[in-house]
């Protein structure tokens, strides 16, 4: 685990080594196909990314409409005034 952990902070001059162990393997002329497949690797990926949450996002929100439909905008009448009740006292 320390081996895990150690190898997480790098700094500057071990980054610095790690690049030129990678130059010294795959040469000077591999290195700019190399970099152009990681970027598109990553393009792919965060492609990918995007149309996954689009699709959640998509899917949330399908699912809300159809459990909450949309109330109507057009006002209800107002229910009709009802009569006032006779007061029994009030007996003439």
């Amino acid at each position: 685990m320390n081996i895990l952990a150690s190898f997480m902070n790098l700094g500057g001059p071990d980054l610095l080594v790690i690049l030129l162990i990678i130059l010294v393997l795959f040469g000077a002329k591999k290195l700019p196909e190399l970099a152009r497949g990681l970027g598109q690797a990553i393009k792919e990926f965060q492609k990918a990314k995007d149309e996954f949450t689009d699709e959640l996002h998509k899917a949330g929100t399908d699912t809300a409409a159809k459990t909450n439909p949309p109330q109507s905008t057009v006002p209800q009448n107002p229910p009709a005034a009802s009569q006032p009740t006779p007061n029994p006292s009030d007996k003439a």
